[in-house]
């Protein structure tokens, strides 16, 4: 680094940064850390150690300056300086935390209550707003029976997010949810937040300012097991995935209504539209494709192939490439959203689970 560099204030040494790194894919190893992309080249630049353990979802805070993972198995999060790699902090959120987003300087943060880290040592909240009653889910086969039991007890218990303030390095607030929370999205304007809950076929929304449940969305008369959720460019649509019924919603952001739906391949998660709002990608993960579909008449129009276990994609800032995290593969696979061809596969990840860029661009994580 030259000497003008090292004389900058921080703040602006971190923007001198970004500004000769270019634009970068950040990438969660399930077995490792954060493998950072440089986005120029389409080569792994380097990787961050997150201290904790099972990094599964990630986000960016919204100037660049740290990367958030979510640890499924430390039940914790940890935020990443991406300047220089080191670790600013890990913080306790709760059991079985996998997705998070961030929204100015707060995590949202999904996990289970009835965890080890759960805030107030997972104790029931009297302020918090319930979520309704689950059904009795089934034991997995091939289990052992107390480990059956034990998956049974925890489903049954409805999933929270956390709201973490990342300046204080803290939970503030959970909200509680419905079963299995996933994917969460934000409305247009900011005031609303919406969650995918896999174990009870329902979509909630909340008031993201108070926490509260503003209403559900029942999806079951549509399939089962609502995954992935992602805002249009415009504000005006949600999409949503379910993955056991192979199909793809389309709901209205102002009224809620599901407005259309269509077949897709084999167990669709993740979804976003790309910048201009006319087609849908959804990754069908277990037929190892990436699905383009009009947005107007949800009519496949193509696919990517790609690797095993593709959960979570990102479009790449200038839009002209999607970059596909290959969970069961240890690949990302790079194509060109034009052609829908790949033009490069990365290898040597271990076990990639989310991708996010900065700057912020649209995929089935981020939302810029």
């Amino acid at each position: 680094m030259n000497r003008s560099l090292r004389l900058m204030p921080l703040s602006l040494l971190l923007l001198a940064w970004t500004a000769l790194a270019g634009p970068l894919a950040f990438v969660t190893n399930e077995r490792a850390g954060v493998s950072v992309i440089d986005l120029d080249q389409f080569t792994v630049q380097r990787t961050f150690a997150t201290g904790g353990e099972g990094p599964r979802g990630l986000s960016v805070t919204p100037n660049g300056q740290w990367v958030v993972t979510a640890n499924k198995g430390s039940s914790d999060i940890s935020v990443l300086d991406v300047a220089t790699g080191a670790m600013v902090k890990r913080i306790p959120v709760g059991k079985n935390v996998e997705f998070v987003r961030v929204q100015g300087d707060f995590a949202y943060v999904t996990y289970e209550p009835s965890g080890p880290g759960a805030p107030d040592g997972g104790k029931p909240d009297a302020g918090k707003t319930e979520a309704g009653k689950p059904d009795t889910p089934k034991a997995d086969a091939g289990k052992s029976e107390k480990a059956a039991k034990d998956d049974k007890e925890d489903d049954l218990v409805p999933a929270e997010i956390a709201v973490v303030d990342l300046q204080q390095g803290r939970v503030v607030r959970s909200m509680k949810s419905g079963r299995e929370t996933e994917g969460i999205e934000f409305s247009a304007d900011g005031r609303q937040m919406l969650v995918a809950n896999e174990g009870e076929n329902t979509v909630t929304v909340y008031d993201r300012a108070a926490g509260t449940i503003l209403r559900k969305i029942d999806v079951s008369a549509q399939g089962n097991r609502p995954r992935g959720i992602k805002r249009s460019p415009d504000g005006k649509l949600y999409a949503v995935t379910l993955e056991f019924s192979d199909k793809v919603l389309l709901v209205d952001a102002a009224t809620f209504a599901i407005q259309k739906s269509a077949a897709t391949k084999k167990s669709p998660y993740g979804v976003s539209f790309d910048d201009s709002g006319t087609r849908l990608f959804v990754a069908a993960s277990r037929s190892s494709v990436i699905q383009v579909f009009d947005v107007a008449t949800l009519t496949a129009q193509g696919e990517i192939p790609v690797g095993a276990r593709c959960w979570h994609f990102t479009f790449a800032p200038d839009g002209k490439h999607l970059l596909a995290a290959c969970g069961r593969s240890d690949t990302l696979v790079v194509a060109d959203t034009t052609t829908l061809q790949v033009t490069k596969t990365l290898t040597g990840f271990k076990g990639p689970w989310g991708i996010v860029t900065y700057p912020r661009s649209r995929g089935s994580i981020d939302t810029p």
